[in-house]
């Protein structure tokens, strides 16, 4: 096997350390832990009666935080997706935890790394798996995806406007040859957008995060994936979600919304009669950004945003 290197900084590193609050003697998740950037901070300020759980989809990166980690004890490696968060905490019987950090997205070594085919810079096969033992493939969805199907994705995980053009031509040019290469798909994708619309950044870059989205189903649990975050948690603990594109950021915020609830008594009432049960509150009412001297020293830091939940649960 080549070696794997992670080699990108992570992304609000201390604004994420700031927000979880870790208590020396706590339990900890870091439900992408890629290349164990974030968690080797985490780490460090456990004691040995302090866990960290790192949670990765790929098996990869699993390997290098192990690697990276080797000097701790108290760490559990999952090989498992931060979805089924629910089941990971009840097969390792905990209860409850203090914090939790999702880095939402994709990682800067999945698209450096030319195999997985996730970036438009590098001529490779489509892949764009993050398990890379999952079935479905780029390279799927863009061979038999309907028309329809394509142009809905490429618009709505892509919120690309040319989006029935691309998967038009798609299509037209599947009908003589398979797509199978990134290379491909670009001058697809160049073909189907108009000059004047191409000085706003690569042309292929939101048909391309559409398709990655899509094939590892990264939105569509979102919400779900959040509230049993949050329902994880014990008293006091805290959830630091990071996301990189709006349609991230609108399942997160909305999520936290609804988590904080809100009582719908009729307002000349004198007490709450609803019942409604609020499971804690917003941190920061605006999302964190990176400052400019990290967005100048890693690219993926520009488009990123931080927002911090804090379980409240009602005192029996």
């Amino acid at each position: 096997m080549e070696k794997i290197e992670f080699k990108h900084k992570p992304v609000l590193l201390n604004e994420c350390i700031e927000g979880l609050k870790i208590k020396k003697d706590g339990i900890y998740i870091d439900g992408t832990l890629g290349g164990a950037g974030h968690s080797s901070k985490i780490i460090e300020k456990l004691s040995e009666k302090g866990l960290l759980i790192g949670i990765d989809r790929d098996k990869e990166a699993l390997q290098v935080a192990e690697k990276k980690l080797s000097q701790y004890k108290n760490i559990k490696y999952i090989y498992g997706n931060h979805d089924n968060i629910t089941n990971i905490l009840e097969d390792l019987q905990i209860e409850a935890v203090d914090g939790i950090l999702l880095d939402l997205g994709v990682s800067s070594y999945q698209l450096d790394e030319k195999s997985r085919g996730f970036s438009y810079i590098e001529n490779t096969i489509l892949d764009m798996r993050m398990d890379t033992t999952q079935e479905l493939t780029a390279k799927i969805v863009v061979n038999t995806y309907t028309e329809e199907k394509l142009a809905d994705i490429i618009f709505n995980y892509g919120e690309e406007k040319f989006a029935r053009k691309i998967a038009k031509n798609i299509c037209e040019y599947r009908k003589n040859k398979e797509i199978e290469t990134t290379e491909e798909l670009n001058e697809i994708i160049n073909k189907s957008i108009p000059g004047y619309a191409k000085n706003n950044g690569h042309p292929s870059k939101r048909t391309f995060q559409a398709i990655r989205i899509e094939v590892n189903n990264e939105i569509e649990p979102l919400y779900n994936t959040i509230m049993n975050c949050i329902k994880s948690l014990k008293n006091g603990g805290r959830l630091c979600v990071i996301t990189f594109h709006s349609l991230e950021d609108r399942a997160v915020k909305k999520a936290y919304i609804d988590a904080v609830g809100k009582c719908t008594c009729p307002s000349d009432l004198p007490y709450c009669v609803c019942n409604n049960e609020s499971l804690g509150i917003i941190v920061n009412k605006k999302p964190i950004i990176a400052e400019e001297k990290e967005t100048e020293e890693n690219s993926r830091a520009k488009s990123a945003k931080l927002r911090i939940f804090e379980r409240r649960t009602k005192e029996k």
